[in-house]
């Protein structure tokens, strides 16, 4: 803009209104960004989290990646008593962990409820350290709640469940305060997405995906 300087007095004074539009449409102000950012806040501050191990985590986060409302997913491991797990450590089934997924979703679009129903209607949360073929307490069936709420949702469900006699043998789902969580390894994150070739894919998730379309479609977004 060092032209400016060089024009004579009337000219520069004709010019100044077309500068200050120049000005107002090309630096978009402070405060504007500051409204953006409080705007993004205010969203992230209606999500809410919540923590689900119903066998090999590959199973669970496909499930639960074509829900509406879900934000992110990502695969890990909780409820161990060694920092920092590895999944050849978690495989052996001495480090206390199990398989989980950390769900982030926005409770408007889809209520914790709704994704105690999936969780429990899409694996066998009657099996003792067991799903499949899948073997060991890092396959248990377990809910880690983030709230006095949520352990009162879950608790209320699994009696409900109990009652009804949906399940032929009694619900051994542990539900237990969440504590802390280890994101798995880059190979486990969206691995169905990735992986579809696989056997296991094919043979183990593939029918868990039926199922979820047949039960839960109106929950769903796009079923890929």
């Amino acid at each position: 803009m060092k032209w400016l300087i060089h024009l004579k007095q009337p000219y520069f004074i004709l010019l100044l209104p077309f500068i200050g539009i120049f000005f107002l449409t090309a630096c978009p102000s402070k405060a504007n960004k500051k409204i953006t950012n409080m705007e993004q806040e205010i969203n992230n501050s209606t999500l809410e989290t919540a923590t689900f191990g119903g066998g090999c985590f590959w199973c669970t986060e496909a499930l639960f990646q074509q829900i509406k409302g879900v934000i992110t997913i990502e695969s890990g491991y909780s409820g161990g008593n060694i920092p920092n797990p590895t999944y050849k450590m978690v495989c052996t089934g001495t480090t206390g962990h199990a398989e989980v997924v950390q769900v982030t979703f926005n409770p408007q679009v889809i209520a914790y409820t709704e994704l105690l129903e999936l969780f429990w209607k899409t694996h066998d949360p009657t099996t003792l350290n067991r799903q499949g073929a899948d073997v060991g307490t890092q396959y248990r069936s377990v809910i880690f709640y983030h709230s006095m709420q949520q352990k009162q949702l879950a608790e209320a469900e699994k009696k409900r469940l109990n009652e009804s006699g949906y399940f032929q043998e009694a619900i051994v789902t542990q539900i237990v305060s969440f504590e802390t969580f280890y994101k798995a390894e880059d190979y486990h994150q969206d691995y169905y997405k990735n992986n579809r070739s696989q056997p296991y894919c094919s043979m183990v998730i593939e029918p868990k995906l039926h199922k979820l379309k047949t039960g839960f479609g109106n929950k769903l977004n796009v079923f890929e």
